[in-house]
């Protein structure tokens, strides 16, 4: 299992209406090729600042899939015009912190 975090940063007043679109957009996400589950969080320190979390199967399963998909194109056209800058994304694996380290 791969968790991607991508910090969005919506323009100024735009909060509400991005977050109306990503509500009705996130199906997009969901109907993709090993996606499992996502979370959207917004940042208490910085106004406009969000976090979306998704996990996938397997990074091929966002890079190579969704990435390149139609569903894609739909997301970044419902999307795009909220956000300051692009995104960043990075991908994570999970560290089994109850395994002895060695």
């Amino acid at each position: 299992m791969i968790l991607q975090s991508a910090t969005l940063n919506v323009k100024p007043g735009m909060a509400s209406e991005f977050e109306s679109s990503f509500r009705k957009s996130q199906a997009l996400l969901a109907g993709s090729r090993g996606y499992i589950s996502h979370e959207l969080h917004k940042c208490v320190e910085q106004e406009g600042r969000y976090m979306l979390l998704v996990k996938w199967q397997s990074l091929g399963d966002h890079v190579a899939g969704f990435m390149g998909s139609p569903a894609r194109a739909a997301w970044e056209s419902a999307l795009q015009g909220f956000y300051e800058d692009e995104p960043e994304s990075d991908h994570y694996i999970r560290i089994r912190l109850d395994e002895p380290f060695p």
